[in-house]
């Protein structure tokens, strides 16, 4: 018999037995933590559900996106709480929508069974794996406050153009934004050649990362990529072809 929570991967599955708890919805695999704040989130952006091939979850917290940024311990409940909340609506994995929801990354990680990797930083180490002894990621931040380790920090909060995400304005021009991330990221990998790999930090910058690669001409993770990596591992699919 499958329950809630199971993965129906095959028609044997589908044709079986279920039995479902109380929850009220299903079938997303992915839940996400985002903070209510308001301003245009572009398909791209991990807050904007068309930006998947599968569906996701979304719980929404009331908080200043500083309190991301200052790992602010008031903080801890309403995020442990809304990660509860993914989790017994049936989620198989918990992330957030910012960078630095890494900060309460352990407090989350201690209060629920399913995985979590609340960042896109969450690929550091992975991407690191990856490269040359001598190689180094440039992680385009939306707020500096970390330390390097074989990693170029890139100040984007302080861009102009970044203005209306980093402080809640309705109104966004998108193709400047687009421009000037593009313009840092290339003079980051110039003024620095063992730049091997980028990362962007924040969600709002997975729009943008296909331009900012066509610049650079070099990886680039972002939330999107954890994402996708995630709900593959949760919902593995068998394989057919020729041989």
């Amino acid at each position: 018999m499958k329950k809630t929570g199971d993965y129906l991967g095959s028609p044997a599955d589908l044709d079986g037995v279920v039995s479902v708890t109380s929850q009220p919805v299903a079938g997303a695999a992915i839940g996400i933590i985002a903070v209510n704040l308001v301003y245009p989130k572009l398909p791209g952006n991990v807050a904007n559900a068309s930006t998947f091939a599968f569906p996701v979850d979304y719980e929404v917290i009331d908080l200043a996106i500083e309190q991301l940024f200052e790992a602010d311990p008031g903080a801890v409940d309403q995020i442990v709480q809304a990660a509860k909340r993914l989790e017994a609506r049936g989620v198989r994995t918990i992330v957030g929508a910012c960078g630095y929801f890494a900060n309460f990354q352990t407090q989350v990680q201690a209060a629920v069974r399913v995985p979590v990797l609340l960042s896109s930083l969450a690929q550091l180490p992975l991407i690191k794996t990856s490269l040359r002894a001598d190689q180094r990621i440039a992680v385009l931040v939306a707020d500096v406050n970390a330390t390097p380790d074989k990693v170029t920090f890139v100040d984007i909060g302080s861009l102009p153009e970044f203005h209306a995400i980093r402080y809640g304005e309705t109104t966004l021009d998108n193709g400047a934004l687009k421009r000037a991330l593009v313009q840092k990221a290339v003079v980051a990998v110039k003024q620095d050649p063992s730049i091997g790999a980028l990362l962007l930090e924040c969600s709002d910058f997975p729009p943008y990362a296909a331009a900012i690669q066509a610049g650079v001409g070099l990886p680039v993770f972002d939330f999107i990529t954890l994402i996708n990596w995630l709900h593959q591992s949760l919902c593995q699919r068998p394989y057919y072809g020729f041989i």
